[in-house]
């Protein structure tokens, strides 16, 4: 559509801007002459500091009109409709800021106005308050002799209010609404910086989080505003969901349905913003998945609803036609809502009363009546209901079938059920509700876990472990630290109970962590996804860690750790992800949390000592961490080496030798990888497979390690070598590492030498270290170690470096290894999970399937024959390598 077409229709059908037009000549031209950004700057031009109160009136009509009339030629989009209206608020609120200082003679400092609503993410519409909460900082903020700051900022405040919101002859700028700080009919319209802080970290109501997911520092000194946000962002987005919190927006949802319910019918009065499917419950719909997934996926922290939408669905916490059903709805009703408030410049989403203004809408619509606009919003707001009503049923939980209260009545309940032992369950019911496990205290969360327990305990106690996994259960009941969110949580989401029943009766290691750390719960709640690689893993545990110091930088990095393993156990249980590639994640998981607390702790040790110039740490992964395989028990084979000259002394601080700088640093870097924090553990190490073992130097420089190797190494010092992996160091001294692994592996040597000291080693350690069980996949003849064995001695009798990864040596020293390799690798990763106390004992009947599945085999049969060739390969090879002698 032209401009003139454009102009026509609010000519015809808008009062309000029937009178802009007829005042706005010259900026008309301006607008067909040069277009209406052109026309939009002139607009803003308008703003002139010796006349505050009329030229911010003035700017702010002609805006109201250009952006008004490029709405209805169809020549912007929505985002730019409310971006245009945001800009101008933005422009005129820092305006009247700037106008207020100067009228006190004052440079402005130390007050923000943080935007909240629809002016926080960009989102204004053309007759919107502006919500504003505003912040200051005493020791910053200009104030007259014997003022305190507050009151300052209060007048300052008032003024700007003043500025933006009064009427006069030119009409009114912005109407500023204050009531979102807290206790707004007690607190002062700003609020100290400090006072602020402490509110919204451990005071605020759960509808101040919600309000704060769209909150901008707008106006004033802005870089302040960014800061406070950033400090109050673990209250707005937090990693552990806080059922309480949803429960309260459904509760909001409730009440504002129940309002306006009394218009209930499209048609005269009814609100297309709080109505039923109408524009708050698209954004509720989007607030609700942000609050679940925000504070763990950074993606997701979008103001604006469409943004937010876009974004729940690329990361796939909703279903794209349910992002798109939304997004188209949300456009429409905001269109709608603009064209109602086109008539009389007028804070309303109702439509209107008279029959008149319905028709007036229409025609701004380009429809010939209003029934022909009812038609284009019915479908979408019966489609928004739909859906939003689906979000309310999931989350007020399922009302299901409550456990009897007798015990005789629940022995005969689980006879029915088919629950193992009916005795035990009545006991342990008996012990739940007695309230003495502190999860079940509160009679809200006891509520909650009465609508859970049922199909729990026929989930758990039907199977052919059921007695075992029914005392489990209890233990973990037992274990649990508090219990409303985690009860409610299951209750809200069924199917998150049914994998916990699922990790309950397959891996008491998953079932455990679960108990310790209930936050865990929310891992399950996000979809499965492909395996980040290295990269994208350290960077997100460097975003998750940023401004972290000591403490909360040890916690931070070990529930990271936790989160990432527990997902993939429930992967592995799951069957979305294979045992293969669920090892080399756990490396990768363990390389990250090793560089970021090595980076860490030295630059805290640097603080004290000054730095070593060209020594940098390098971190050598050995034994399965060095090649990248990991289960979800492995410790860490670490040997530390740096960079540089070993006599080269510290600058900064108190100077040390190079020598003793890095030996001084590396218990630091161990502790903070082993030592249990309120969050748990981490990782054993262990670093006896440094130059002289346990007796020698934490760290050693590359030049000495080298000659140490050539000189003194012994063969199985040798060996282990040959699995040898910088990681955590810079590139430059990752290459210069990997150069001197290779040329030690590759350095000629006697070969008869090697074997004889290899196969004393395995005689010896199969004389003190026997298999323990008859899936000792590791330890039996023909098993892992063999296999390690003889890789480590063909590679270091080949003259050739090999990679590190068993598999990718094994292909080119000894291919008929690769599939016994894998398959004991699967094996072994699937029995730490499955039966991590006891993982070579022979697996019960559902453990074993659930291994042999994962493994790639209809059943354990299947599975125990291809382990029995894979041996009798490996046992063939072993001869081979050692010329014809066998163990």
């Amino acid at each position: 559509m032209s401009l003139a077409d454009a102009r026509a229709r609010a000519e015809a059908h808008s009062p309000f801007l029937r009178g802009l037009i007829r005042r706005e000549g010259e900026l008309l031209e301006r607008m067909q002459a040069e277009g209406f950004d052109a026309a939009l700057g002139a607009a803003l031009a308008r703003l002139d500091p010796a006349r505050p109160f009329p030229s911010v009136r003035e700017a702010r009509g002609g805006v109201a009109l250009t952006v008004a009339l490029a709405d209805l030629a169809g020549a912007w989009r929505l985002e730019q409709v409310t971006g245009a209206l945001t800009d101008f608020a933005d422009t005129a609120l820092q305006f009247a800021i700037d106008a207020a200082f100067a009228e006190r003679e004052q440079e402005p400092a130390g007050l923000v106005a943080l935007a909240l609503g629809k002016m926080g993410s960009f989102e204004l519409n053309y007759s919107s308050d502006i919500d504003l909460i505003f912040l200051h900082d005493p020791e910053a903020l200009p104030h007259r002799a014997g003022e305190d700051p507050t009151e300052a900022a209060v007048r300052l405040v008032r003024r700007v209010s003043s500025l933006l919101s009064e009427r006069t002859g030119d009409g009114y700028a912005l109407r500023v609404d204050l009531r979102l700080r807290p206790d707004p009919d007690s607190t002062p319209s700003s609020l100290p910086l400090g006072a602020a802080e402490h509110y919204y970290q451990s005071q605020a109501l759960a509808w101040e989080r919600s309000a704060f997911i769209r909150a901008r520092a707008a106006a004033g000194d802005v870089a302040m505003g960014r800061e406070f946000l950033k400090a109050i962002s673990p209250f707005v987005w937090r990693r552990s969901l806080d059922y309480s919190a949803l429960a309260e927006i459904r509760d909001v949802s409730h009440q504002i349905r129940d309002h306006f319910g009394e218009v209930e019918k499209l048609g005269p009065g009814f609100d297309l913003k709080r109505g039923r499917g109408g524009i708050r419950e698209c954004e509720f719909y989007a607030q609700v998945h942000q609050m679940i997934f925000g504070g763990r996926d950074v993606a997701l922290r979008r103001g604006a609803t469409l943004d937010a939408l876009a974004a729940l669905a690329s990361a796939g916490r909703i279903g794209a036609d349910e992002a798109a059903l939304l997004a188209d709805a949300y456009r429409h009703f905001r269109t709608v809502e603009h064209r109602i408030q086109m008539l009389a410049d007028q804070q309303t989403h109702a439509v209107p009363k008279q029959a008149a203004e319905r028709a007036q809408v229409a025609g701004l619509m380009g429809l010939p009546n209003w029934r022909a606009v009812e038609a284009t919003l019915a479908p979408r707001l019966k489609a928004v209901s739909k859906l939003y009503d689906r979000l309310l049923e999931t989350g007020e939980g399922q009302r299901g079938a409550r456990l009897p209260q007798q015990a005789s009545e629940i022995e005969a309940w689980g006879a029915r059920a088919k629950v193992k032992d009916g005795k035990l369950l009545a006991t342990l019911v008996d012990g739940w509700r007695s309230g003495r496990p502190r999860s079940l205290r509160a009679p809200e969360a006891l509520r909650a876990f009465e609508t859970v327990i049922p199909g729990l305990v026929q989930q758990v106690g039907a199977g052919r472990t059921g007695r075992e996994a029914l005392l489990r259960l209890d233990q973990m009941i037992a274990a649990l630290p508090s219990g409303v969110q985690f009860w409610r949580l299951l209750a809200a989401h069924p199917a998150l109970a049914k994998v916990v029943g699922r990790l309950l009766t397959s891996t008491p290691l998953l079932a455990d962590a679960l108990a310790k750390r209930p936050s865990l719960l929310d891992v399950l709640l996000e979809p499965a996804s492909p395996l980040p690689d290295y990269a994208h893993a350290e960077h997100e545990l460097r975003a998750l860690c940023r401004g972290l110091h000591g403490e909360a930088l040890l916690d931070r990095v070990r529930i990271w750790t936790a989160e990432r393993r527990f997902a993939l156990g429930v992967q592995l249980i799951d069957g979305t992800v294979s045992p293969d590639a669920a090892s080399r994640e756990l490396a990768l998981i363990a390389e990250a949390a090793v560089a970021l607390l090595a980076e860490q702790v030295a630059a805290e040790f640097a603080v004290r000592h000054g730095t070593v110039p060209g020594g940098r740490l390098i971190p050598l992964a050995l034994g399965r961490f060095g090649g990248g395989q990991l289960t979800t028990q492995s410790d860490l084979d670490l040997i530390f080496l740096f960079s540089g000259d070993y006599q080269a002394k510290s600058v900064g601080g108190t100077p040390l030798t190079a020598s003793a700088w890095f030996n001084r640093l590396v218990p630091r870097v161990t502790a903070a990888l082993t030592v249990p924090t309120a969050a748990g553990p981490l990782y054993e190490v262990d670093t006896r497979l440094r130059p002289s073992g346990a007796d020698g130097l934490h760290a050693a420089s590359l030049d000495s390690f080298v000659q140490y190797q050539r000189a003194d190494a012994g063969v199985w010092e040798q060996m282990a070598l040959t699995r040898a992996r910088p990681i955590a160091c810079t590139e430059e001294d990752r290459a210069g590492a990997q150069a001197a692994i290779d040329a030690l592996v590759s350095a000629p040597r006697d070969a008869a030498h090697v074997k004889r000291e290899a196969q004393e080693m395995r005689r010896h350690m199969a004389k003190h270290k026997p298999p323990a069980g008859p899936f000792d996949v590791k330890l039996m003849k023909g098993g892992l170690v063999d296999i390690e064995f003889i890789v480590a001695v063909r590679a270091l009798t080949s003259g050739k470096p090999v990679p590190p990864g068993l598999e990718q040596a094994a292909r080119l020293l000894a291919p008929e290894l690769v599939a016994p390799a894998r398959l004991m690798n699967a094996m072994l990763v699937m029995l730490r999970l499955v039966q991590p106390h006891d993982a070579a004992a022979t697996p019960d009947s559902a453990a074993g399937a659930l291994i042999a599945r994962a493994c790639g085999h209809a059943g354990m049969a299947a599975l125990k024959a291809d382990l029995a060739d894979a041996r009798a390969t490996v046992t063939r090879l072993w001869a081979e390598t050692f010329q014809g002698e066998t163990k």
